[in-house]
């Protein structure tokens, strides 16, 4: 990520991206809560690209190097928290991005603290402490780290691979196939996928898949329509992998 832009402080405030929009790299020394209200947000990091639909938001530690990108029409809410404090536990804290899970009190307290960024009142003292003991608790939770980043591969074989999933989510050639059209064995794919990514070839597509279904629902193209061009044989089984990923359903999401 070329021209990393360095702002000291971590802003608090709601603003709204349009499809498309990006925020170009940057670094914050402070942490920093990022919550998509409406559509679906891209944090991109080094070590890979996390989603966050509206069951889920964002922690990005103090230094982290990250770019944004709107899916959809994008509500974005950014919540600024000093370095030296440790609210996801005991300090220093997460050393890389942490998918919280965001439930109805978290969602509501997280809109209202970026409502007013500047005011100093008791109130939003208290609105705060409360914010901060919901997010100790989501990053206890037993859903706190799911979904996993989509990790960036840096084998020019397995590469080439994702790029061929990339370009088709749907593409049901096994890793022999797409190997001998990469020029790589499914042995030595199997073991570059588990050592680069840390998960399992079907793991990763099924991780692939949901990132473009997400897009694509951002996007307000019909569930069944996402299942099929994401590589699902139905939509009931696009349904029930999206509902463990992510907590709720696709329609719910695409209403929201």
């Amino acid at each position: 990520m070329p021209d990393i832009r360095h702002a000291p402080e971590a802003p608090t405030r709601a603003r709204t991206l349009a499809a498309g929009e990006r925020i170009d790299a940057h670094r914050h020394d402070d942490h920093q809560l990022v919550y998509a209200g409406s559509g679906v947000l891209a944090v991109t990091t080094d070590a890979g690209t996390w989603f966050a639909p509206g069951t889920r938001a964002l922690w990005v530690p103090a230094g982290c190097v990250h770019a944004h990108r709107a899916y959809g029409h994008l509500d974005l809410h950014l919540v600024g928290l000093p370095a030296d404090t440790a609210p996801l536990g005991d300090p220093p804290g997460p050393a890389a991005p942490f998918v919280l899970a965001v439930g109805p009190l978290l969602r509501e307290l997280i809109v209202a603290y970026t409502r007013g960024p500047d005011d100093t009142t008791p109130e939003r003292l208290r609105l705060r402490a409360v914010l901060l003991d919901q997010l100790r608790g989501a990053a206890a939770g037993a859903a706190a780290q799911r979904p996993v980043p989509l990790p960036a591969p840096a084998d020019p074989r397995l590469a080439a691979v994702c790029d061929l999933l990339h370009a088709d989510p749907a593409d049901q050639r096994p890793l022999a196939a797409l190997g001998r059209a990469a020029g790589a064995g499914e042995r030595t794919l199997s073991r570059l996928f588990r050592r680069e990514t840390g998960m399992t070839f079907p793991q990763w597509r099924t991780q692939l898949r949901l990132y473009h279904a997400l897009r694509l629902l951002a996007d307000d193209v019909p569930v069944t329509a996402v299942a099929h061009r994401c590589g699902w044989s139905s939509a009931s089984a696009f349904i029930d992998v999206y509902r463990r990923a992510y907590g709720t359903t696709p329609g719910s999401h695409r209403r929201g």
